[in-house]
Order: structure tokens, then C-alpha cells, then sequence
């Protein structure tokens, strides 16, 4: 099966601290309570379920494995590229069987979106490090509506729309690889991948 046949879509920093200048200005005056700082937010932090370091190997798998749903739902924005770089062709070639299945049903990529938000990342049995790769994740993807409605939109066939398009479609499908590469190769060592543009709106969810 060829490609074309696929083708026919800060850590936070810590709180200020005050020593009193001199230990009769140590405690508070009487009725008045303490100050009390406010509590900085944490990030997400690469740590195992028991508490260790580092994280499970179960957890890098699932959340590595979750950075294929944007790349396999955008695949088609890479009809113009994939064809024309043979290095690229060739990271891809290997994953033609799994696009296919994933292609093979138009509901898959909803199904998955639904399984991955409510079963994953709406789930604190999963660890903190599990849900926010697969927040990351499903945010991208959620992302991939704006260059689907452009192209829908205005649809041109030849001249300079046809030559904007493709610059378009070729710079998200090289994006969705690089956040592939990024994000699947961080979490299979066990590293905290920040995607550009969806790492903050992922960590709001997870919070």
C-alpha cells in the first residue's frame, strides 16, 4: 500500500520571603493575624504514581502513544509533502496500516477525542503526567479545525489561492510531525514536553 492511496484531510518561581529585621518584630502584633502568602501554582511535574522521580514506564507509554491522534487525524494536510521528500516518505511509510484504520471509519477520530478526554484525561486514577500529554494532545488536534475551515472555505484549484493552500496544509502537517517527534520521544524518557501553543491551555484542563 503506497502513501498516495492515503490521499484520495516555568517551574514557578518561589514566593518572596520577608525576615523580620529583628526578633521583637518576629510575630505578629496581638489581633492581628498573620499575613499568609498565596500558594504558587504547581507545574506539572514528572514524578511516578509512588512518589519516585521518575516516571512509569506505563505512563510514558500511554502518553507517547497519545501524540499520535492529532498527527493521524491531520495527516492528509501533508497530500503536497509527503510525496515530494523521500526522508519524509519514509517516517511515514511505517505507519500506513494504523492511518488506515484510523482513516477507515469516519467516527474514529471523534470516538478517540471522546475516549482520550473522558476516560484519560477527566480520570485521576491517571497520573498528572498522564493527563496533560493527553490534554496537549487532544488540544492540538482541536486546533487542526482552523486550517480545515480555511481550506473548505476557499477551496481554490490553480494560481496563487491553490499555492497558498499548500504552503498552509504543508506547514501543519510539518508541525503536527515535529509536535509527533517532540512529544513521543520526550515522554518515552520520561521528560515533561511543553508543545507551543497548547502546553498552557493542557495544564488549565489538568489542574
Amino acid at each position: 500500500m503506497t502513501i498516495s492511496n492515503l490521499f484520495s484531510p516555568s517551574t514557578p518561581s518561589k514566593p518572596f520571603l520577608l525576615l523580620p529585621p529583628s526578633p521583637s518584630l518576629a510575630s505578629p502584633p496581638l489581633g492581628r493575624p498573620p499575613l499568609v502568602s498565596a500558594r504558587p501554582r504547581l507545574p506539572v511535574a514528572a514524578r511516578s504514581k509512588n512518589g519516585g522521580e521518575s516516571v512509569d514506564a506505563p505512563d510514558r507509554l500511554i502518553s507517547a502513544v497519545c501524540y499520535f491522534y492529532p498527527f493521524f487525524d491531520g495527516v492528509q494536510y501533508g497530500k503536497y509533502v509527503i510525496n515530494q521528500f523521500a526522508p519524509i516518505q519514509a517516517l511515514v511509510q511505517p505507519l500506513v496500516p494504523a492511518i488506515k484504520v484510523f482513516k477507515g471509519f469516519p467516527l474514529n477520530g471523534f470516538l478517540v477525542f471522546l475516549t482520550l478526554y473522558f476516560v484519560v484525561v477527566r480520570n485521576p486514577n491517571f497520573s498528572r503526567y498522564v493527563r496533560f500529554n493527553t490534554m496537549q494532545a487532544i488540544v492540538l488536534d482541536v486546533l487542526l479545525i482552523f486550517p480545515d475551515l480555511l481550506e473548505r472555505s476557499f477551496n481554490p484549484r490553480d494560481g496563487l489561492g491553490l499555492d497558498l493552500v499548500m504552503s498552509l496544509d504543508s506547514t501543519v502537517f510539518l508541525f503536527l510531525l515535529v509536535c509527533l517527534i517532540y512529544g513521543s520521544s520526550s515522554c518515552l524518557l520520561g521528560q515533561i514536553p511543553r508543545l507551543p501553543i497548547v502546553a498552557e491551555a493542557a495544564e488549565r484542563q489538568v489542574l
